[in-house]
């Protein structure tokens, strides 16, 4: 093991290290790249050899993905915590849409990690990074559905660009001596290739012509404790969709006004703000409104009171 460890008491969760939204891309020696996976992000602690997996926000998954267990369970070490994301794949890249799937169809998932927090008897959120990537690469025993992410040195930008190309979802920065942090930090950096976040669902219009279930989703994000209107989503729904969602939407249904600002459209419905979902957009517009949005998935791994603009 590496000098200078401590024993600590096994947390029986840790908050994630979220990175954050930058366009000022570069290339450093004293920082590592990895892909951007367009998963789910994913927390595994094993205590006594029993294993949680859990979402950023602390539920448990093992029921929604129990494939994932048993490559955690081989282990020769049964007391660690793992930072990674879980995946399916469209072709060869990611794609979070085909793991909204999973229940439907069958189709295979996998888990990718990235760091190591807790090792045996030691914590380890206080180690360099590079460190903590050496101990995990090393001291577990990877395999199909537990898979170890590898990063380069030194060259952001080509990876980033690479990574554009080959229809990724973008990449990530993250500076090599850094500790762990449970929180958003500037020692991890997200590099996209396109615009892509979560908005909070606040309402729906209602259908036209021949579409069923509904016309558009209302979405926004919090300012300050208060909803901001973002836009309308029309497109990237299927059939099915619009049928079970719109039910949803109906029972959560309420006539308060969510918002100060006018929205100028008519036949709109407000609901709770309960639902999140991920939209792809071109751009922001000057008074905060998404460019040619489109719907991508539901996202249940982040409350929607957390829910606010990623800044650059």
């Amino acid at each position: 093991m590496i000098k200078n460890l401590k024993t600590k008491a096994q947390p029986n969760f840790i908050s994630p290290e979220l990175a954050t939204l930058t366009e000022k891309y570069f290339s450093d020696k004293e920082w590592i790249y990895e892909e951007k996976f367009d998963g789910i992000r994913c927390i595994v602690v094993s205590k006594n050899g029993n294993i949680n997996l859990y979402s950023r926000n602390h539920n448990k998954l093992n029921l929604k993905f129990p494939s994932l267990i048993e490559p955690f369970k081989k282990q020769r070490i049964k007391n660690f915590i793992i930072d990674g994301e879980i995946v399916a794949f469209e072709g060869k890249v990611t794609s979070f849409s085909k793991l909204q799937q999973v229940k439907k169809e069958k189709i295979s998932v996998y888990f990718y990690a990235f760091d190591l927090l807790y090792f045996d008897k030691y914590g380890l959120k206080d180690l360099e990074l590079i460190e903590r990537k050496k101990l995990l690469k090393q001291r577990f025993k990877f395999s199909t559905k537990f898979r170890y992410t590898p990063h380069i040195s030194e060259n952001g930008i080509a990876f980033y660009k690479k990574a554009c190309k080959k229809g990724l979802e973008g990449i990530i920065a993250k500076k090599k001596d850094s500790k762990y942090l449970s929180k958003r930090t500037r020692n991890w950096l997200k590099f996209k290739c396109s615009n892509r976040q979560e908005f909070v669902i606040i309402g729906f219009t209602d259908p036209q012509k021949s579409r069923i279930g509904f016309g558009a989703l209302l979405i926004g994000f919090y300012d300050k404790g208060k909803l901001r209107f973002a836009g309308k989503v029309g497109t990237g729904y299927d059939f099915e969709f619009l049928k079970s969602f719109s039910e949803k939407l109906k029972k959560i249904e309420t006539n308060k006004k969510l918002i100060l600002e006018k929205i100028p459209l008519k036949n709109i419905h407000f609901v709770r703000p309960k639902y999140v979902c991920e939209i792809a957009f071109s751009e922001w517009t000057k008074d905060l409104k998404l460019r040619h949005p489109r719907f991508i998935a539901l996202r249940f791994d982040k409350p929607a009171k957390k829910v606010v603009k990623e800044t650059r």
